[in-house]
């Protein structure tokens, strides 16, 4: 699904993160779109593109946002996304619970 307006590198980097997500389990139809919405990004902050959202412009990189959110390090997961899974799971309690709280409680 490259893009008539890519270059080469762009389409290099469409396909090396499709297949990256593809080898993770991802669906043909989710790789396709997440590669294509990362590659359109990085024009925006490169200036290839003719149109730009400012979060584009403004938020960091595409590779350095995917490492510090990847949730694993010192940061891990945000407390909202412990919490949303804390509700799938039917933890009681949840509402009242700090971040360290509902990391252990999810984790179990």
């Amino acid at each position: 699904m490259p893009q008539s307006g890519w270059s080469k590198k762009r389409e290099r980097q469409y396909e090396h993160i499709k297949d990256g997500l593809r080898g993770r389990g991802a669906s043909e139809g989710k790789a396709e779109e997440i590669a294509a919405r990362t590659v359109n990004k990085e024009r925006a902050r490169h200036g290839e593109a003719k149109r730009a959202s400012r979060t584009s412009v403004q938020d960091i990189s595409s590779g350095r946002r995917g490492g510090l959110r990847s949730h694993r390090g010192p940061g891990g997961r945000t407390k909202a996304q412990l919490y949303a899974e804390a509700r799938r799971k039917g933890v009681a309690g949840r509402s009242t619970m700090t971040k360290a709280e509902l990391e252990r409680a999810v984790a179990r």
